[in-house]
């Protein structure tokens, strides 16, 4: 009789190369679900990055102070350049950087951790809801994740690859002056430093790169800052807003009972535009026993550069609670941490038996699935049904028909659509109607009496208060 042998089954030989393969093709139906039907609209701070991109250009690069998140800003104003304005042209630079660091993460997991880990661990987390609202909301959140994953990974590139070690290291030097632009991540190049500094083992490996190249890719990076540098020049103050250092004190107890809603809040989720909490309870007990691990074994590299960076991070976030999204990457590391604890554990228990091996991995498996469909059915169904989320997304833009002219918008509406009529060549948006025009249509804002014109239709949406979105006004003939 032929002994049962895990190893010779065909699914067991290729069970990374399978697993990758679900992670790709969930990553990229996850990405165009969210990207073009939930929210399935644009919020406010979307219309506000569009309005700010649109106004980049080579010659206010070195002119304008505000300048904080340019990289993605120049990224949106190409994406409305080529495709003009519609709400997966806004989400498109999100979108790409989104699948990006969705591949990077995996390579940095595979990276740190064994193949299974690495696939777990990182099914978890593009299935929650942080990550699926950040990879298409079109705004430079995505940039919290996208940076430290490009940082980290090309670090641990540069350490363990030999091979095309001159492109990563040029990469990482101008990887790290673009994410200058980005609040809060002045503290991840503080944390791998320190690390540097404190870790023998780092400390040796940087002694085996090249001096030449290291300066050449520093002046390259330098030469990427110089906008940055005059920005600040110019307004001293700006230095605060990238450090995430609020300009007035915080009231703490406040920002204590906000944090532990976005990290602890299980019993009542909610949320404005980001769901909360950011992780289900059951990837946050695993997440506690990757912190427990953490400490356990503090004196590794990679204990060092986490234990470090959230050192560097809490401060900030305690100060200021809007910028979580930066604390993402930390706690997928703490996760892969916590599963490399929990199976390791079990593999220790039964090192030779097979049957027990399998019987270890069931209830790992099933605990992933149902923290994946969770969190998958968590944001679909919030972001559609909860109505303290739902009605901080607007339709309008699909809203429009395609034959309007001329649109009456408020003032405070007009910045947007002026955007909007620029790019796509229509309609002519004003704050009033047109003289000698015959219809026109207006916002809900802008509604109100027009003389000599009477409500011919109006366009709603499904959303079940506030439905009246735009009036198709005509004139009225005697």
């Amino acid at each position: 009789m032929m002994s049962f042998n895990i190893f010779d089954f065909f699914i067991y030989k290729w069970r990374y190369w399978i697993g990758y393969g679900i992670i790709t093709v969930g990553l990229i139906a996850a990405l165009i679900f969210a990207g073009m039907y939930l929210p399935g609209g644009i919020s406010h701070q979307e219309m506000q990055s569009v309005i700010k991109s649109n106004s980049l250009g080579l010659t206010s690069l070195f002119k304008s102070t505000d300048i904080v998140h340019l990289p993605y800003h120049l990224l949106q104003h190409v994406s409305l350049a080529i495709f003009g304005v519609s709400i997966l042209s806004i989400k498109l630079p999100s979108i790409i950087l989104a699948f990006l660091s969705a591949i990077g993460m995996v390579l940095l997991l595979r990276l740190w951790f064994k193949p299974g880990i690495a696939v777990l661990a990182s099914l978890i987390a593009i299935t929650t809801g942080q990550f699926i609202f950040i990879a298409q909301d079109g705004t430079p959140s995505i940039l919290y994740l996208f940076w430290p994953v490009s940082l980290i990974l090309l670090a641990s590139l540069i350490s363990s690859q030999k091979r095309f070690r001159m492109f990563y290291k040029m990469s990482f030097f101008i990887v790290a002056a673009l994410s200058m632009y980005t609040p809060l991540n002045f503290y991840i190049l503080i944390a791998l430093a320190t690390a540097i500094i404190l870790h023998p083992h780092l400390r040796f490996m940087i002694r085996q790169l090249s001096k030449k190249e290291i300066i050449a890719s520093l002046v390259v990076a330098f030469l990427m800052l110089i906008p940055l540098i005059v920005a600040l020049l110019k307004a001293p103050s700006l230095a605060l807003t990238l450090l995430g250092i609020p300009s007035h004190w915080p009231t703490l107890s406040a920002n204590f009972s906000s944090l532990g809603a976005q990290y602890l809040g299980f019993n009542r989720p909610s949320g404005t535009l980001l769901m909360t909490p950011f992780f289900e309870l059951g990837s946050m007990l695993i997440i506690a026993i990757g912190v427990y691990q953490l400490i356990q074994n503090r004196e590794t590299a990679k204990g060092y550069v986490i234990g470090l960076w959230l050192l560097c991070l809490a401060p900030v976030i305690i100060l200021n609670p809007n910028f979580t999204s930066i604390s993402f990457l930390p706690l997928v590391l703490l996760l892969a941490l916590g599963l490399k604890a929990l199976l390791s554990h079990w593999y220790e228990l039964f090192p030779f038996n097979p049957y027990a091996r399998i019987g270890g991995l069931i209830p790992v498996v099933i605990l992933v699935a149902v923290l994946t469909l969770s969190g998958i059915d968590r944001y679909v169904h919030g972001y559609q049904y909860d109505p303290n989320i739902a009605p901080n997304f607007s339709m309008d833009l699909k809203l429009i028909p395609a034959d309007t002219k001329n649109l009456v918008v408020s003032d405070n509406e007009l910045a947007f659509y002026q955007v909007v009529s620029e790019h796509n060549k229509k309609p002519v948006v004003t704050t009033m109607p047109i003289a000698g025009e015959n219809s026109f249509l207006a916002t809900r804002q802008a509604n109100q009496a027009f003389a000599g014109f009477r409500i011919d239709r109006i366009i709603t949406s499904p959303l079940s208060s506030d439905s009246d979105r735009f009036y198709l006004y005509t004139k009225i003939t005697d």
